[in-house]
C-alpha cells in the first residue's frame, strides 16, 4: 500500500545556499545553479526516480526516452518552484505575472460573507495561490503536516514577510479540526491538499489516471461535515516568470443523515476532485510532484 511518510527530502543547508544566491545574485542565477542540483538528483535519487519513471512510462504511457526527459524536466520545474516560493515568502525581488481562471467564483463567496474550503494537490506552486488569495482581502488558512518543516520554519522565520496567512498544523490530537472549524465559522478561506495520506489515516481506493490509487478521505469529510462552499484550486507554473491560477466553480456538498447516502456524497466530491486533478495533469504532466510510490 502506497503512503507518504510525512516529510520530503532536503535539509536546511540547501535552503541556506539558495537563499544566499537569491539575496545576492537573483533568481535567474539561482535557476542556472539549480541545473547542477537537478542533475545530481536525477542520477542519485533512485526512489524518486523509480516513482517518476512509473508515472511517466506506465501511467501516462510515454516512451522510454521521453520518460527520462520528462523526469529531468519535472525535477527542474520542482526546483524552480521551491526557489519561486522562497523568493516570494522572503520578499526578494521578482517579476512574476499571472493569469486567473475562476477568480470570480471565490470572490462571489467572499462577497456573500461565507467561508470556503479550497482543495488542491501537490501540483504546481501552492504558495503562489497564497500570493493570489491575499488580493482577496480575507484571512487565509493553510493546512499542513507540522512534522515536515519544523526546523525549516525556524530558519525561514527570520526572512518571511508578515502576511494575512495562518498555518494550521495537522496534529495527532486532532486539534487542527477545531481550528479549521473556527476559521470556516469566521468566514475565512481554508486551503488543504487532498492527494497524500500518512499511515493510519482514513483513505479510499479510486481510479486515478487509469490505475488504482488511495486518496485520504479527511479533506472531503470536512467539506461535507461543515457544509461549506468548495472549490478545487491549482496554481500552475507556465513559464519561468508566469503562473496560471485555476479555480473550479463553487459547490456545496450537503450530506444527509443516512450513512449510505452520505457515502454517496463522499464519492461524488472525491470523483469531482480526481477529475479536476486529472485535467490539470494532462495540461501540466511535469508538475505532478508526488515522488513516491503513489499507485498500487
Amino acid at each position: 500500500m502506497s503512503s507518504w511518510k510525512g516529510k520530503s527530502r532536503g535539509g536546511i543547508s540547501g535552503y541556506k545556499i539558495f537563499i544566499a544566491i537569491l539575496k545576492y545574485l537573483g533568481l535567474p542565477f539561482a535557476y542556472f545553479f539549480l541545473r547542477f542540483v537537478v542533475a545530481y538528483f536525477f542520477l542519485f535519487s533512485p526512489k524518486s526516480f523509480r516513482a517518476s519513471y512509473f508515472y511517466f512510462k506506465k501511467v501516462l504511457k510515454y516512451n522510454f526516452f521521453l520518460s527520462l526527459k520528462k523526469i529531468f524536466q519535472s525535477y527542474f520545474i520542482f526546483g524552480q518552484i521551491l526557489l519561486d516560493k522562497t523568493a516570494i515568502l522572503g520578499g526578494f525581488k521578482t517579476n512574476f505575472t499571472f493569469d486567473f481562471d475562476g477568480e470570480s467564483y471565490i470572490r462571489d463567496v467572499i462577497k456573500e460573507g461565507k467561508g470556503a474550503l479550497l482543495i488542491s494537490a501537490h501540483v504546481g506552486n501552492f504558495e503562489m495561490a497564497e500570493h493570489f488569495l491575499k488580493r482577496l482581502n480575507t484571512k487565509i488558512n493553510i493546512v499542513l503536516y507540522d512534522a515536515e518543516h519544523e526546523k525549516l520554519k525556524k530558519y525561514l522565520s527570520g526572512i518571511l514577510e508578515n502576511n494575512n496567512v495562518e498555518v494550521i498544523a495537522i496534529k495527532d490530537d486532532f486539534s487542527h479540526i477545531f481550528k479549521i472549524k473556527n476559521a470556516l465559522s469566521n468566514n475565512e478561506l481554508v486551503c488543504i491538499h487532498a492527494d497524500r495520506f500518512v499511515d493510519g489515516s482514513k483513505k479510499i481506493k479510486c481510479n486515478f489516471l487509469g490505475k488504482e490509487a488511495y486518496f485520504p478521505t479527511g479533506p472531503f469529510y470536512l467539506a461535507i461535515k461543515f457544509k461549506v462552499p468548495v472549490s478545487f484550486v491549482f496554481p500552475m507554473k507556465e513559464r519561468k516568470d508566469h503562473y496560471h491560477f485555476y479555480a473550479s466553480p463553487i459547490k456545496t456538498y450537503i450530506a444527509p443523515s443516512d450513512s449510505a447516502k452520505r457515502k454517496t456524497v463522499l464519492n461524488e466530491i472525491m470523483k469531482n476532485y480526481i477529475t479536476e486533478v486529472e485535467n490539470i495533469i494532462h495540461k501540466y504532466p511535469e508538475q505532478w510532484f508526488n515522488y513516491y510510490k503513489f499507485w498500487e
